[in-house]
């Protein structure tokens, strides 16, 4: 079975995407974006804001909660050469987003740096003023990869937070696709409106549609909420540049997710499960497929993680959903704890089994991409309808494009 995924050519899921289909800025209101409806075979068009009509009864929506990092720092030498510094993941905390957030001076980051040449040695330096206090940010390279380079940064006075200094002298991480630089608007619409722990270098985008007036008017419909954490890395915007998915390495990011959440996934298993995005459908199948880890694995403690492949492993069967469910509670009640985290390379491909997912609310996403995959995973060949429906109907493409509600003929289980 894994021999079969790895084997899939990605060439299979390209499409033309003229850069004038990209949409480059928001809408003025979130919900005005066009919605496409792939339902009992039938496509629709109709707009973000009546989404409410074609939800199942009583679906239960996921939301990703992770908040956009202004995490671009640009420096400038003494010779006046531009650094960009692209803080991905804290080695302070032991990767713990929210310690690495709230520590004082020193942090240490994996970053990827741009205009790598031009920084040699020395440390850069910059100028800062965080409430009211002078302070100046150092940045010191202390190893280097072909992937990333490890930084450590400091300051003075050194009683501020990693957080006050990104918000500060950072900036939102725009997608590279969209070929400009972020704009003060950036700040709140690349992010969602109910976006809490911060983390995540790109907006969990299918959200960015959603308003605070249109998420209680879901609620008086039906329809439940449920919130999971997944920090996006920048990892989610490399296509695959491989001929077969086999090749292409997957990123890993970290999920958290609260005992209640599991329980409340649990007891409602049989109802239509939505995730909104493709991080929160990636958070509840990594969270399926941890629970099997601790069925075949045992229950001691550990630093939880999802291999790309883990699924695609022979069994002779599966545990259901809720088997699966039970069993992270079990994990979570052994080792007295509230909460699961975890780090995921979960890859959603064709012929992954689908077991908690019914339906997705998505934006469109780039060719060739991993994306892409999980769509289809979901779905089969009908994207490949969708997508066109979409270039023929003057949808609005990527992050701040236009949005879909996918519902299988025959949902998962």
């Amino acid at each position: 079975m894994i021999s079969d995924v790895q084997n899939i050519n990605i060439a299979e899921y390209d499409y033309p995407l003229p850069d004038g289909r990209i949409a480059k800025y928001p809408l003025a209101e979130r919900d005005a974006s066009k919605l496409l409806v792939l339902r009992n075979n039938e496509i629709h068009e109709d707009h973000f804001r009546n989404i409410g009509k074609y939800l199942p009864e009583k679906s239960v929506l996921v939301f990703n909660e992770t908040k956009v990092v202004r995490a671009r720092l640009q420096f400038v030498k003494d010779s006046g050469a531009a650094v960009e510094v692209f803080c991905l993941e804290p080695i302070t905390g032991n990767g713990d987003y929210q310690l690495a957030f709230s520590s004082e001076s020193p942090v240490e980051w994996r970053c990827l740096v741009g205009n790598s040449r031009r920084w040699k040695d020395g440390n850069l330096t910059m100028p800062l003023k965080i409430n009211e206090k002078n302070v100046t940010l150092t940045a010191e390279r202390i190893e280097k990869s072909d992937a990333y380079s490890v930084i450590r940064f400091s300051w003075e006075p050194a009683d501020v937070s990693f957080a006050e200094v990104l918000e500060t002298a950072g900036e939102i991480p725009l997608p590279p696709y969209l070929h400009r630089e972020a704009e003060v608007s950036d700040r709140e619409r690349y992010q969602t409106v109910f976006a809490k722990y911060e983390g995540s270098v790109a907006a969990p985008t299918a959200s960015l549609h959603l308003t605070k007036p249109l998420i209680a008017k879901l609620k008086e419909q039906g329809h439940t909420i449920e919130d999971v954490t997944l920090h996006v890395g920048a990892g989610t915007f490399r296509p695959v540049a491989t001929d077969t998915i086999g090749e292409h390495e997957m990123h890993s990011e970290s999920i958290i997710v609260r005992k209640q959440c599991v329980e409340h996934l649990r007891d409602n298993i049989e109802r239509t499960i939505i995730p909104v995005g493709t991080t929160s459908m990636r958070t509840i199948e990594s969270v399926y497929w941890i629970g099997v880890m601790f069925i075949e694995q045992g229950f001691e403690e550990r630093n939880i993680h999802v291999n790309q492949w883990f699924p695609y492993q022979d069994r002779t069967s599966l545990p259901t959903a809720k088997e699966s469910l039970d069993a992270i509670l079990k994990y979570l009640d052994m080792h007295h704890l509230n909460t699961l985290h975890a780090t995921t390379a979960l890859m959603i491909a064709p012929s992954c089994p689908i077991m908690i997912t019914k339906a997705i609310i998505t934006n469109f996403h780039q060719p060739k991409s991993t994306l892409l995959l999980l769509v289809s995973a979901l779905i089969g060949e009908r994207w490949k309808d969708a997508y066109q429906f979409a270039l023929d109907h003057d949808f609005r493409f990527l992050s701040y494009g236009d949005s879909c509600l996918f519902i299988p003929d025959q949902p998962k289980s």
